[in-house]
Order: structure tokens, then C-alpha cells, then sequence
């Protein structure tokens, strides 16, 4: 089977291979959902520390086609089980499914753990046991209509946990999907790219991920990953070392200056100490101010925000939940739009925005022109990600 397989959020594939292809030198090839990428222990490792796009870090070991559990189970024990954990270790198998014709996909994931135990147990004498919450071996089983395929799970915790996250309010970004906003606007951190500002900053998310691009700080230097309990990665613990010193290495003060702001002083807070547990405390710059009215930190820069949706929003025929807190002073989508673009034509001309919204009529209620709309998902919740160029007193007449 090819390389190693990177999940990410939908409409993210294309942004994450050219990210894979930065980090590893190598070509990586985007597929509906994800990234395939040719590689060994050293490049999962490498990925692991240094993607912010990806949502894990899959090793493939064997995929085939299947009718029922019973063939998952006789898939599953062609598996060399023992070259991947001691009786003494735990495992964990999660399964994830598209039209599948299985009735149960728990029944499924036992069946993968039988298979587990039972070559074990035929090797050794004994069995590992199971382990929900922190696994030695985080088992991936992906089933479609009639293909199965096996993973192991090097990253263990979502690679969105970062290790800083704390403090999160209602309805937080993940530390991914802010990623992704800043890598579809092509910010990277860099001198030339300019002054980021996120005016409804929430949980502060998109303001430290920037901050520590900026920085050079890599995603996954503050956490802790499966592959480093795993027995094919034993043999590559000191190389993991030197990647991890290399990483703090080449840590910098920012090359371009990050702010961010909310209305509310408790988010503001949340915000202040995500950042400075994240280590980028210095190279954020918070102020609590209305966005409406907020006047702009720099004279040019880029504006990225997952602004307030204002109202219940949810997958289409799941029901309701919220997505977002609501607009300060209980005031209409319409309205917060309307009072955001007047406050930028008159105080931003020559700065770009960024709104991710799952509202397609975002520009209409703006009045603004959109430049660029870019599909991204919010976990279930389809959205744009909604590129203005300010000029002063634009509107669409």
C-alpha cells in the first residue's frame, strides 16, 4: 500500500499536499478527504510534528474487500500484530464508515480487536487489553461500500490538539480548520505577508496559530503522540530527539506583527492565556473593542475572522445546535454585517478580509464585492471562506 495516508477537513486536500510536499520534500497526491504520501518512520514522525492541516497521521497495513464482520476478522489476522505491541500493551480500534453495509460498526471494531488478541494470544500465551482513552496502538478501520482498509493511528489525539488549549468559550475553531483559513490566504507568517487581525477572536485561535507561524514554532513541539509507544518506532527515538531540538531550535521573535480582539473580556481572557500557554503571548497584541467601531492596528494588513453566526446553524436535516455565540446586543446577522463593512470602508481601504461563513448571501448583506470563495467545513457545517479587497466606500451599488 502507498506511503502514509493524512485525513483533513473537507476542502482542505489541496492545501494540505502542498503543505506535506513543504514539509517532506516529496510529491503528495490529494484524494477526496485527505493526503497520500510516499514515506517512513522518520517522514510520520517529521509530519506529526510539523503538520497544522492534517488531522492525523495514518500508517495503512492492510486494506481488501469485505461483505461482514467475519471478513474484517480474517483481514484483520493477516495482520503481523506482534511486530506492533507486547501482550503487555493496550489498543484501541476506532472505525469510521461511508455506505457501508454493516449494521453495527461497533460490532466491527470487536471483531478487529478479536483478530488482535487472537494472534497475540497464539504467539505469546497472552492478550493486550483494551484502552479507550490513551491506547499503546490506536487501531483506524475505514469501510466503504465493499473495501476495508486497516490503519494505525501514529498521532493518537487529533493532531488539532496542539497542547495549549484550554480556555475554548462556545463553539470553538479548531486549531486545524484556523490553519487552513490562514494557509487558503496564503499567510504564512512571513515579513511580506503582513499584519494579521482577527477582530472577533473568541478562544484567540486564529491569532495564536498565526503568532506561532510567525514564530516558527512547529504545531505538535507541546504534545505527546502515539508512534512514541509503538515497537517499529523504538529503533527511531533518538532521531525523533534531535527533530524535536531542531523544532525549538528554530524557534525566532515573530517576523510580522499579530492582533486580535474581541467585544467580550471574557474571551479576550480565554484568548490571553491560550496564547501564553502556547508560547506566543508576546507576539499577539489583545485589545478588547468593539469590531464595528474597532479603528485598524496597522496601516495595511489582512483581516481573518470566523466572525459570531448570529443563529442556530446546523448540518442540513440534523436539527439545530449552535454554532457560534450570538451577536453582541442580540442584533440581526444583517445588521452586525452591514455596521462590520461600513467600519471598514471608512477606516480599512488597502487591507484584504477573510470571513468564514455558512451563509452564501455573506457578500449581499456586506454589500462588497467578494474577490475569492473558497469551500471549507466547519466541521458539519458547510462553508465559505469569503475574500474582500478593501477600497475606500466599495460597496456593490
Amino acid at each position: 500500500m502507498p506511503g502514509l495516508f493524512l485525513p483533513c477537513a473537507g476542502g482542505v486536500e489541496a492545501l494540505l499536499a502542498d503543505e506535506v510536499q513543504r514539509i517532506t520534500g516529496t510529491t503528495a497526491e490529494a484524494t477526496r478527504g485527505g493526503v497520500w504520501v510516499e514515506g517512513d518512520a522518520r517522514t510520520a514522525m517529521r509530519l506529526n510534528l510539523e503538520s497544522r492541516l492534517a488531522t492525523r497521521v495514518l500508517w495503512p497495513l492492510i486494506d481488501g474487500y469485505y461483505r461482514d464482520e467475519h471478513d474484517l476478522y480474517e483481514l484483520a489476522r493477516r495482520v503481523p500484530w506482534g511486530e506492533w505491541i507486547s501482550p503487555a500493551q493496550t489498543l484501541r480500534v476506532d472505525v469510521s464508515a461511508q455506505r457501508s453495509p454493516l449494521q453495527s460498526l461497533n460490532f466491527a471494531a470487536l471483531r478487529i480487536k478479536d483478530a488482535v488478541c487472537d494472534t497475540l494470544r497464539e504467539q505469546t500465551g497472552e492478550r493486550p487489553s483494551v484502552d479507550t482513552r490513551r491506547p499503546d496502538l490506536p487501531i483506524a478501520l475505514f469501510v466503504g461500500p465493499e473495501h476495508a482498509t486497516l490503519y494505525v493511528d501514529t498521532s493518537g489525539e487529533a493532531l488539532f490538539k496542539r497542547g495549549w488549549r484550554e480556555d475554548t468559550g462556545e463553539a470553538p475553531l479548531k486549531e486545524t480548520l484556523a490553519a487552513a483559513m490562514l494557509a487558503a490566504a496564503g499567510w504564512q507568517g512571513r515579513a511580506e505577508d503582513g499584519p494579521l487581525f482577527d477582530p472577533c477572536c473568541g478562544a484567540g485561535t486564529i491569532a495564536v496559530e498565526a503568532a506561532q507561524m510567525a514564530c516558527g514554532i512547529a504545531p505538535g513541539g507541546q504534545r505527546r503522540f502515539a508512534f512514541e509507544r509503538l515497537l517499529p518506532f523504538r529503533a527511531h527515538m533518538a532521531a525523533w530527539r534531535e527533530m524535536q531540538q531542531a523544532a525549538q531550535a528554530r524557534v525566532h521573535a515573530p517576523a510580522v506583527a499579530v492582533y486580535a480582539g474581541d467585544v467580550s473580556f471574557r474571551m479576550t481572557d480565554f484568548a490571553t492565556r491560550n496564547a501564553e500557554r502556547a508560547g506566543v503571548l508576546q507576539a499577539i497584541d489583545f485589545k478588547t473593542a468593539d469590531a464595528l467601531q474597532r479603528p485598524p492596528p496597522a496601516e495595511r494588513g489582512v483581516i481573518l475572522m470566523n466572525p459570531p453566526y448570529g443563529e442556530r446553524i446546523a448540518p442540513k436535516g440534523q436539527g439545530t445546535a449552535t454554532a457560534r455565540e450570538g451577536f453582541e446586543g442580540g442584533g440581526s446577522s444583517a445588521e452586525f454585517f452591514g455596521a462590520l463593512a461600513a467600519n471598514w470602508k471608512r477606516q480599512y481601504p488597502g487591507w484584504t478580509a477573510w470571513l468564514l461563513s455558512p451563509d452564501m448571501k455573506l457578500p449581499g448583506l456586506m454589500r462588497l464585492k467578494e474577490s475569492r470563495r473558497v469551500p471549507m467545513w466547519n466541521g458539519p457545517i458547510e462553508c465559505r471562506l469569503f475574500r474582500f479587497d478593501l477600497v475606500a466606500g466599495t460597496h456593490r451599488g
